[in-house]
């Protein structure tokens, strides 16, 4: 440790790492001290300097003795003192940020930014100009989110509070999150002067600052914590907006990210910070800078050699994803990749998988992984059919339906989704299930199985992946025209031409499923039913039973004794 004097204030100075790399400065919220990037700071110091410091009146830092001295122009001459003549990139969580997003309008300041990570903690400028011109609604949203600030300029209440209730508040706070409370010493002592710095700073915050909120120049990383209670999305988005080299990232995490995820945390940082320095940029920091629906991110699609597996992949990419087009038939899965690039300029990767091969995913999803990064969007579509009564069918026939239907799905959905999880960024795992999900039929007992299954399959999932911040969802389209009946397998070979011929006459392209799987990952939707036979059977099932029950026995050829 070392001291640093900055005006009446003695700010303790924490380094760790060579001096000779790259620094990184973390600057901590409120009510926490240096410690709370602990974890963070350990994973980083064996690439950068790390320096830390307790903000003034915070830890083994000295208070002002005048509590005017919280404002603004005094952080920043703490902030500038520490910093010295160095170049620094610098993170910032809660109130952190909130002095990083201050500093990146200083010229004196910037200059020394290498750049600049917020964690949770938006630039009061930049949130001047959002209440002022943001959608009212929004506008309100965060104003109830941020309901402290106002409790924080009254007299008295807050320190009794301090002195009494909110070290415990605290402390469930953060087991809330998964974290082990490590209250410091001096946390009551720090939660009362910190409240100094609401009432110096923002107590005209709704009102118009007359500063600048451009961010020129600076490298900006917005790490998102999705489960974040006291900063809505829409206001990080407003914010960004006045940074022009800015990348967005999201963290499934509570308010104290870096405590709950360090090495997810962690990564960033360091990728971000090593980008800044000149390193290429990761998959990761492309897909966050990247610009479209979908820019930038990685796509998996099984069975996208025709069909709605071509159709999906080929939407994907024409909204900026880059995807990887899997088929059991590699020729068709090459085509397809290299018609995304002819015809839509797009990245696509031509790969031949079984998905009904338990090695062959798991050397797959290594591969893919390995070579791309792992998956934003995974959509598991690979199927077969297999038509006909059911005391017609083989044991083979059940075993190929199960084989390809229902475990395709669950190597997707266990190999992809573990990767998502383990990164820390979320993602969505699409599930293709199908009208016959819930609408039992004589002619497809097999195929009905293994898509109930699925669908079953997708909404245990969901439930699980939600605190991971991974969408599940289970695609349910009525008759498609696809060439999935000329492939099928028909237990009477009579059934096959009817079949195939009333799907050519419904004239349902795939290209109207795949818009609903984008719409379906864009709005995290649970179940989706898709055209209008799929809509009416999906109410029909949750209507009436029943009805659905006898509505099958009418479906399919009646058997001869």
């Amino acid at each position: 440790m070392r001291w640093v004097e900055s005006g009446d204030v003695r700010l303790a100075v924490f380094e760790e790492g060579d001096p000779g790399d790259p620094a990184v400065l973390l600057l901590h919220g409120y009510p926490d001290t240096h410690r709370v990037w602990d974890e963070v700071a350990a994973l980083l110091r064996d690439r950068f300097h790390v320096i830390r410091y307790d903000v003034r009146g915070a830890g083994r830092s000295t208070a002002p003795a005048d509590r005017r001295d919280y404002g603004f122009d005094r952080l920043m001459d703490d902030l500038g003192a520490v910093i010295g003549d160095s170049r620094v990139h610098l993170v910032g969580h809660d109130w952190g940020s909130i002095q990083g997003w201050e500093a990146l309008g200083r010229e004196g300041i910037r200059d020394r930014l290498a750049s600049f990570t917020s964690i949770g903690g938006p630039g009061l400028r930049q949130v001047g100009d959002f209440t002022r011109h943001g959608p009212r609604r929004e506008v309100l949203a965060q104003r109830v989110r941020s309901w402290y600030i106002g409790a924080f300029q009254l007299p008295v209440l807050p320190e009794l509070a301090w002195r009494t209730v909110m070290p415990g508040i605290v402390s469930r706070t953060l087991r809330g999150e998964g974290i082990v409370p490590r209250p410091a010493e001096t946390l009551v002592r720090d939660g009362i002067n910190g409240l100094w710095l609401y009432r110096r700073n923002m107590s005209g915050i709704l009102g118009d600052t007359g500063l600048d909120p451009r961010v020129p120049g600076v490298p900006v990383q917005i790490i998102e914590a999705t489960r974040d209670p006291f900063v809505t999305p829409e206001l990080l988005a407003a914010v960004g907006r006045w940074a022009p080299r800015l990348w967005r990232r999201k963290i499934a995490a509570g308010h104290w990210a870096h405590r709950s995820r360090p090495e997810a945390v962690a990564g960033m940082i360091g990728e971000f910070a090593d980008h800044a320095e000149g390193a290429p940029a990761s998959r990761q920091l492309r897909r966050a800078g990247a610009r479209g629906a979908f820019g930038g991110r990685l796509v998996v699609v099984t069975g996208a050699g025709s069909g709605i597996g071509l159709a999906t992949a080929r939407a994907f990419a024409a909204h900026g994803a880059e995807v990887v087009c899997a088929d059991i038939e590699i020729d068709a899965a090459k085509r397809a990749a290299d018609a995304i690039g002819d015809d839509l300029g797009g990245t696509a990767y031509g790969v031949r998988v079984d998905v009904a091969n338990a090695d062959q995913m798991e050397d797959f999803s290594r591969n893919i992984i390995s070579e791309y990064g792992v998956p934003d969007i995974v959509v598991n579509n690979a199927g077969v059919v297999v038509a006909g009564p059911f005391l017609d069918h083989s044991v083979e026939d059940w075993r190929r339906i199960i084989d390809v239907n229902l475990w395709g799905v669950i190597h997707g959905c266990r190999l992809f989704g573990a990767a998502m999880a383990e990164r820390g960024e979320g993602g969505h795992i699409v599930n293709i299930a199908s009208l016959a999900a819930f609408a039992p039929s004589r002619l497809l007992p097999a195929y009905s199985t293994s898509k109930a299954a699925v669908k079953a399959l997708s909404d245990c999932l969901r439930a699980e992946l939600a605190g991971q911040g991974i969408g599940v969802t289970a695609i349910c389209p009525g008759f498609v025209s696809t060439g999935i009946a000329r492939h099928a397998t028909y237990t009477d070979g009579s059934t096959r031409e009817g079949v195939v011929n009333a799907l050519a006459r419904r004239g349902y392209p795939p290209e109207r499923v795949a818009a609903y799987i984008l719409r379906a990952v864009h709005r995290n939707q649970a179940v989706v039913p898709v055209n209008l036979e799929g809509k009416i059977g999906y109410a029909l099932s949750r209507i009436s039973p029943r009805a659905m029950r006898g509505l099958a026995r009418l479906s399919g050829p009646q058997r001869n004794p």
